[in-house]
């Protein structure tokens, strides 16, 4: 089985100067779910080769055994270092989607066609569609096979406001995560913030803060019969 994940290509944390991208942690445990499985991991971004990481995210206390286990492997860096392009794989046959997050996606993955376009066929087609974090983000544009927003009476989760509002970034973000998934017509629900949260609504599977990315990844698998 060949799962897909999708990683951003952008790295400006909107006018602030600083710098944004993915979240390691979001990547690397769903990443070792799927290759411990014996899943073909496929990684792609919509520039292609290095997305770039949140800086914030290699900080001393946002390591986790994943990501201790990303640094020391020199197969999985060099394959993050050669991500596909996004246009190049959207037509591909996957297994399943998954979408690590961190504040990037919001910007480019979140308005990327080829991204709603990949997430609308897979999820048309029964397969497991999963994202996490800020992730949640790229179903802004999705829709279903009946012209009606993706998310629209699914049950759903992603960062909170007031996890947003935690890290300060409320005025920074394009939206917030909670409040377009509700105004787009999901169910969400939350746990507190930074607790473990993952939910699945037939194929779609979202989850709330980078401590769900495993939660997140071991769904997908159960729905892949894993």
């Amino acid at each position: 089985m060949k799962i897909l994940m999708v990683l951003t290509s952008h790295d400006k944390l909107g006018d602030t100067g600083r710098k944004t991208g993915f979240w390691l942690e979001e990547f690397a445990a769903p990443y070792y779910e799927f290759a411990d499985a014996g899943m073909e991991v496929v990684l792609a971004s919509p520039l292609g080769g290095q997305p770039p990481l949140d800086p914030k995210s290699d900080d001393p206390d946002a390591q986790t055994p994943a990501t201790r286990r990303f640094r020391g492997d020199a197969e999985a860096i060099a394959a993050l270092a050669s991500t596909r392009k996004l246009s190049e794989v959207a037509n591909g046959n996957f297994d399943a989607v998954f979408y690590p997050g961190g504040h990037g996606p919001l910007w480019d993955l979140a308005e990327n066609r080829d991204s709603i376009r990949l997430i609308e066929t897979t999820h048309a087609a029964g397969k497991p569609v999963a994202a996490v974090c800020h992730a949640p983000g790229v179903f802004r544009h999705a829709k279903a096979a009946d012209g009606t927003p993706l998310v629209k009476d699914k049950s759903v989760t992603g960062f909170t406001n007031s996890e947003e509002a935690a890290v300060g970034l409320t005025d920074v973000v394009p939206f917030l995560v909670e409040d377009m998934l509700k105004a787009n017509g999901g169910r969400y629900s939350k746990q507190d913030d930074w607790q473990r949260y993952a939910i699945t609504d037939g194929n779609l599977v979202t989850g709330q803060n980078p401590a769900s990315s495993q939660d997140a990844a071991k769904a997908v698998l159960a729905l892949l019969g894993r």
